[in-house]
């Protein structure tokens, strides 16, 4: 398992389109794939359970994987948010 802490820079958050990006680039990978915010635990590859996390710009995340492609996967993520999601 490998993990990394990530800042959301996009200026409206994780709503609806950069968490359908997150979630889009999340379900190329075999691992398993979730982040932490405050309390919450997301499912990366859900859109739905990162809209539920409500993280917003500013915000930072901690970005977990697990699985036979962990470092690429990890690797992708943190550069896709950020770029700031297409945002």
């Amino acid at each position: 398992m490998v993990s990394q802490k990530v800042l959301i820079k996009n200026p409206t958050g994780l709503h609806l389109r950069p968490a359908g990006i997150l979630c889009k680039d999340a379900m190329q990978f075999k691992s398993h794939i979730t982040f932490t915010f405050k309390d919450t635990t997301a499912n990366a590859k859900s859109v739905l359970s990162v809209l539920g996390a409500c993280v917003k710009s500013g915000d930072e995340i901690e970005l977990f994987c697990d699985g036979p492609d962990e470092e690429e996967a990890l690797q992708s993520l943190v550069s896709e948010i950020e770029s700031g999601l297409g945002e």
